[in-house]
């Protein structure tokens, strides 16, 4: 158990933070590092709320959440104004950790969403109806695109956290999401910064993985944690078990690395801005 660190309690934030993970470009790690780090961080006495905006639901399924054509949604959060205390379910074996889940009625969200006023601002109203003073974290799995629900997430959140997997063309796109950051911190929340910028994917034995890695860190600095994920198959094969790699496999080394990435969080000061 000593692996997993359980033996110490991490500090809480002063207030709530609200925390999207965001990055257009599909295949990094995004859904995978929201699932973990939440359940890492509610492993160590932090209350957590994770909110699916991605319509393929995969963070909902990885978290062992209910997913039928009779679940209320996030979709009903924004598009019919439910309420999101009333659409959070527990997960399962994880105290301090519950879900808002996607179904696929999702997908349909950001057509609906044009015609409504205030489309961008509908889940920051959500979380201004909910009461967050029993939460420690909100962590928003954005979908990989730049619509109006990663619009949305952004509008909502205080921080992005970006997930940049170290393959090649890890930086690519990254630009056009630093760009919409600055849009929407600009235009719609002035209080928006990138707080966190974490390296996922990571082969040691490769020159290109090193290579990424320091050019991400000469690129951004403090901005990315020290920690690196590795490549690793349990990872991989924990969703298929409705699990985080935290309860599925916690010995193994993504779930080392993932514990270690929110210990870090947990550890950093708030408001780290992006200048």
């Amino acid at each position: 158990m000593a692996v997993q660190g359980h033996e110490d309690v991490w500090p809480r934030p002063k207030a709530c933070r609200v925390i999207s993970v965001a990055n257009q470009k599909g295949g990094v790690g995004k859904t995978t590092t929201t699932v973990n780090i939440a359940a890492a961080l509610a492993m160590h006495g932090q209350r957590v709320l994770v909110v699916d905006l991605d319509p393929q639901g995969n963070a909902s399924t990885a978290l062992g959440m209910e997913r039928d054509s009779q679940t209320r949604s996030i979709y009903h959060c924004l598009v019919e104004d439910e309420e999101i205390r009333k659409l959070a379910q527990p997960v399962p074996d994880i105290p301090n950790l519950w879900c808002a889940p996607a179904t696929i009625d999702l997908a349909g969200a950001e057509i609906e969403l044009v015609s409504l006023v205030a489309r961008e601002a509908r889940l920051k109203r959500a979380f201004a109806a909910y009461d967050t003073t029993d939460l420690d974290y909100i962590l928003i799995d954005c979908p990989p695109s730049l619509g109006l629900l990663t619009v949305n997430a952004m509008v909502a959140c205080d921080e992005v956290m970006i997930p940049i997997q170290c393959e090649y063309y890890a930086l690519e796109g990254l630009g056009q999401l630093l760009r919409n950051v600055e849009l929407v911190k600009s235009h719609l929340n002035t209080g928006l910064s990138i707080s966190t910028i974490l390296l996922t994917m990571y082969d040691g034995r490769t020159r290109l993985s090193q290579q990424v890695a320091e050019e991400v860190r000469s690129h951004f600095g403090d901005l990315v944690l020290k920690t690196l994920v590795p490549r690793s198959v349990r990872v991989s094969e924990a969703p298929s078990y409705a699990q985080s790699v935290m309860t599925y496999d916690p010995t193994s080394t993504g779930a080392v690395a993932y514990l270690e990435a929110a210990r870090e969080m947990a550890h950093r000061a708030e408001g780290i801005s992006a200048g």
